[in-house]
């Protein structure tokens, strides 16, 4: 570029722009003159043409979109000089991209210079081809590349580039690589003396392992060799020696391709291999320089990950605990990181468990550190380590610990700690002093399923029911408690409170003071849970305590006029029945026990996001003994999880009529509806039709869990959830969205101990959607998790879906399922709201139809404005309140992304008529006739039918309290045990 005067003037020029509107002139000037001087083909000399494509290179380099020059940049690769092909590639890499239509140009000249005899040539196509090439690459140039490779006339500065640029193809089409034709050719590789050549050669032989290893065994041998060679530096060039560390990244990528392997059964090559590991772990130590810890550290690790992977002797586990004990204890705190994360890595082997208890004290520090990180390792870490022997000591610790950790830290420790004291307690009466103090000390991060889970324990132990009931008795006499704690003490001194009437200060008429005294402070659910205690109160009672009745009665006539339907209907049931004297035992009996089931707890915390780590803790917890304290699912039959058994309960009188009520659902468990069961029967519910696509197409006899199309509305919606699940399978979804680009990671989790293999899944897009999934490992190990990345891009307004061609075997069975991806229409929405001079001049710029389409909907699903406008929020077209001077109607606003629209205003009016909610007029307009009408479309889908998914997004809106002739029907809230108490009547 030294020679080109007029690209340095230009950058010049760019440089001295005072601002960013001088820049855009001089840029858009450039592009005009470049534009003239493309069209002339005449006066384009070659020298011109490489000019002009560098400064389209700095141009693009700037942030500007350059739509044209493509053709003259892809001409400069057949260019004979290296000057002009050298641009050629460069400016082709940068622009361009692997799907470009261009670079279709270039593959006849790429692959004349590949099999070319200049070397430089050679080099100049192999970066291109590495960095840019795709599917069609692969399928042509392979060969040719192939060859380069095991070619012995070639020099190793061609072959190294050769190497990555098969890794490249191989990635973009594996069926150009196979085992039975490159086996021999992998294991010659290396053999490779240049280090060069066999780093990249290695990184090859770690992506084919990855994806099969069976076929490569013959590789096995010849990598112990390579670290052997790499552990006593031999022959290793001072240029691949960092910090005296004889090529940290080769060693590296060695062990992790031995990962791939299935434990090693040679005993000579075992031994060796061993050695070369006891040399490293025994020749790692901190030090003061940075980058030769940096480097020493991810051998070390790597080689930790190998021990592991080869279940070592008990010795060599006992020597890497004892060396990661060293690193969780220095200065340095990416080190003591690394090693709380290798450590809780170190759960899944046995042998290693006991000897990771003798640094307790050092993990427990740990909790202490200033890094959040570090602490969060040392959680997870104590969470895996926790077992009978050690529980007490770990959650006394935690709670401890509770009162001065970060709020970003207190709902993690609490629920963990609620865990452990119920998978690992001595006795009942220790587990519920641990939750008790749990929701003394962080009431606030204590989660409603903490206190439902001890409700449940209560309930179904009568020896416990006493002795719980005195505790919080002892808890409501402080002055400031949470609310929460109000919430468990109304509710076990309202069941079991009679157990203490004996005692000083524990008649009812004083339960029922220290429990009033509550009740200004509290919220309305709460408020309805003590009215049931009263009531509960009231009729332990008998005789009647005139006093206590008179003043339970006096808060019932109080809130028999409540705004809150709930505790208007519960005020007026109450005071009628506790005029029944006596019959008010039959009513208010007390509840029964409790089905036992898995803890509703372990589900909430497997629901958190996978890692490597949480996957080895979660590993661990499972293979740990538990006291007979957890309730856990009968074990399954054949692999098939037992029906769920709801026992009815009957002698219930409401009016004197006897009711037979079955329970839905218990206090913080899923209902048999939510889990797609029936009722009676416990087998998985009917499946949407529309769910799987087509589903006569599939012969499962493996039947999901849940119903699919409800979770594919709720994806709709928001950005993670689960997908799909079965029983031995789930596939979770976590997304991101950005303009018109969009990352879905797929959680591909295998629930069981035996492998999934023969796994597939294949992307069905629709035409306006580009999506690129990343390469799906054949086989999902027991018990484990893979992630699978997947690339969307939206070119234009479409409501079709793409859909995900799913298979894999367990066993023999075969199971498959088409299952639609949420990459849905509101995904490249971003919401927007406009003030009235934002809003109405680009309402009357749409003038009319096509950009403007009004339509009048009919069935309409009956909403109040509230609703209404939290739907549309939830599919992200955000409401501008005042706008339309008509109460009953809506103003709307979004903006829409694609690659062919760019940013798309989009305008809605929604007018609702109020004698009629069933029917609504429904205005849409945009800048683009399909955009208007796929949006308005999609608008009417969202109000005819609501997916059920987004019910929960819809809160209810208050009722105002009207007289009422006779009190109301009981409504059941599933999640409180004060409602199912007010349920029963």
């Amino acid at each position: 570029m030294s020679g080109m005067r007029g690209l340095s003037v230009f950058i010049s020029d760019i440089r001295n722009c005072q601002n960013k509107e001088a820049e855009i002139l001089r840029v858009d000037k450039e592009l005009g003159n470049i534009r003239t001087c493309f069209k002339n083909d005449k006066v384009l000399t070659p020298y011109k043409k490489k000019k002009y494509v560098w400064k389209i290179l700095y141009i693009h380099m700037l942030g500007y979109d350059v739509d044209f020059g493509h053709t003259e940049a892809v001409s400069l690769i057949s260019a004979p000089k290296y000057p002009e092909k050298q641009v050629g590639y460069i400016v082709t890499s940068c622009l361009l991209n692997e799907n470009h239509e261009f670079l279709r140009l270039a593959i006849n000249a790429v692959r004349n210079d590949i099999i070319g005899r200049n070397e430089t040539f050679q080099c100049l196509a192999l970066t291109l081809v590495g960095n840019i090439g795709g599917r069609e690459f692969a399928e042509s140039l392979a060969p040719d590349v192939q060859k380069l490779l095991i070619s012995s006339s070639c020099r190793p500065l061609v072959r190294k580039k050769a190497a990555l640029c098969l890794l490249r193809l191989f990635r973009k089409n594996p069926d150009v690589v196979t085992a039975d034709g490159w086996a021999d050719h992998m294991a010659q590789l290396l053999d490779e003396r240049d280090l060069g050549v066999l780093t990249s050669s290695m990184s090859l032989l770690v992506s084919l392992v990855s994806n099969d290893h069976e076929g490569y065994s013959s590789c096995l041998p010849k990598c112990v060799k390579t670290l052997e060679r790499l552990a006593r530096n031999q022959d290793v060039p001072q240029e691949y020696t960092y910090y005296g560390i004889p090529s940290p990244w080769l060693q590296v990528k060695t062990m992790r391709a031995l990962q791939y392997f299935p434990t090693i059964e040679d005993p000579s090559t075992r031994r060796s291999l061993f050695e070369v590991l006891q040399r490293i772990l025994m020749g790692t130590d901190v030090v003061k320089n940075v980058n030769k810890n940096n480097a020493s550290h991810a051998v070390l690790f790597e080689a930790l990950s190998l021990v592991m992977h080869l279940n070592a002797e008990k010795e060599m586990m006992s020597q890497c605990v004892a060396l990661l004990g060293k690193f969780i204890s220095v200065r340095e705190p990416n080190i003591r990181y690394l090693g709380l994360e290798n450590m809780t890595r170190m759960l899944m082997i046995t042998d290693a468990q006991d000897i990771i208890k003798k640094h307790q004290p050092q993990i427990i520090t740990s909790l202490k550190d200033p890094d959040i990180s570090i602490r969060r390792r040392a959680l997870d870490l104590l969470y895996g380590m926790c077992d009978a022997s050690n529980a007490k000591d770990i959650v006394e610790e935690l709670l401890q610990y509770l009162s001065t950790a970060e709020f970003a830290m207190r709902e993690e420790l609490s629920l963990k700690a609620a865990i452990l004291a119920e998978k690992f307690a001595p006795d009942l009466s220790w587990y519920v002093d641990v939750i008790l103090q749990l929701i003394d000390k962080a009431g606030d991060f204590v989660s409603d399923d903490i206190w439902f889970r001890v409700v449940q324990f209560v309930t179904n132990n009568e020896d416990l029911q006493p002795y719980a009931a005195s505790k919080v008795r002892e808890y409501m006499e402080n002055i400031v408690i949470h609310e929460t704690m109000v919430k468990v003490s109304a509710y076990i001194l309202g069941e079991y409170g009679h157990l203490l009437a004996r005692l000083p200060g524990c008649s009812p008429r004083e339960l029922f003071g220290i429990l009033h005294e509550k009740l200004p402070t509290v919220s309305t659910p709460t408020i309805s849970l003590l009215l049931s205690t009263y009531a509960k109160l009231l009729m332990h009672t008998q005789p009647p305590d005139m006093e206590l009745q008179k003043q339970i009665w006096t808060v019932f006539k109080k809130y028999e006029s409540s705004i809150d339907v709930e505790i208007q209907q519960r005020a007026v049931e109450y005071f009628e029945l506790s005029k029944k004297g006596a019959a008010l035992m039959d009513v208010l009996a007390e509840m029964p026990k409790f089905p036992e089931r898995q803890s509703s707890l372990i589900k909430k915390v497997e629901e958190v996001e996978d890692t490597a780590d949480q996957s080895a803790i979660k590993l661990r917890v499972q293979q740990l003994p538990s006291n007979a304290l957890v309730l856990a699912d009968p074990k399954p039959v054949n692999g098939t999880p037992p029906p769920l058994k709801f026992p009815s309960m009957s002698g219930i009188k409401v009016n004197g009529t006897p009711q037979s009520l079955a329970i839905e659902a218990l206090p913080g468990e899923i209902s048999s509806q939510q889990r797609g069961l029936t009722e009676e029967e416990g087998v998985p519910g009917e499946v949407d039709g529309t769910a799987i696509v087509p589903v006569d197409e599939q012969a499962n006899t493996v039947e999901p869990i849940g119903n699919i199309a409800e979770r594919f509305h709720a994806l709709c919606l928001k950005d993670s959830g689960v997908l799909y699940e079965d029983p031995y399978i789930q596939i979770g979804v976590k997304a991101e969205w950005q303009g018109h680009h969009g990352r879905l990671t797929l959680f591909l989790g295998n629930k069981n101990t035996s492998p999934l293999t023969s796994v597939q899944a294949i992307i069905l897009p629709p035409a306006h959607l580009k999506l690129e999934l990343s390469l799906v490992p054949d086989t999902i190990p027991p018990r484990a998790q893979v992630q699978c990345p997947l690339e969307v891009m939206n070119f234009r307004p479409s409501r079709d879906v793409a859909v995900l061609d799913f298979s894999y075997k367990f066993g023999t069975s075969l199971v498959s399922a088409k299952l639609r991806l949420p990459a849905v229409l509101n995904k490249f929405l971003q919401p927007l709201q406009l003030t009235s001079e934002e809003f109405f001049p680009q309402w009357r710029s749409l003038s009319g139809p096509p950009l403007k389409l009004q339509e009048v909907v009919r069935g309409v699903r009956p909403l109040a404005l509230p609703e209404m406008e939290n739907l549309f929020n939830s599919f992200r077209v955000t409401i501008c309140p005042g706008l339309d001077p008509n109460p009953n109607n809506l103003v709307a606003s979004t903006t829409f992304y694609s690659e062919n629209t760019r940013a798309m205003l989009c305008l809605a009016r929604i007018e609702t008529d109020p004698a009629d909610k069933t029917q609504l007029r429904l205005t849409v307009s945009s800048g683009d006739p399909t955009l208007t009408f796929e949006l308005k479309e999609f608008i009417k889908e969202q109000l005819i039918a609501i997916p059920l998914g987004s019910r929960a997004l819809v809160p209810a809106v208050p009722v105002p309290a009207t007289p009422l002739a006779q009190p109301p029907s009981p409504v059941v809230d599933a999640n409180d045990p004060g409602a199912l108490l007010a349920g029963l009547l």
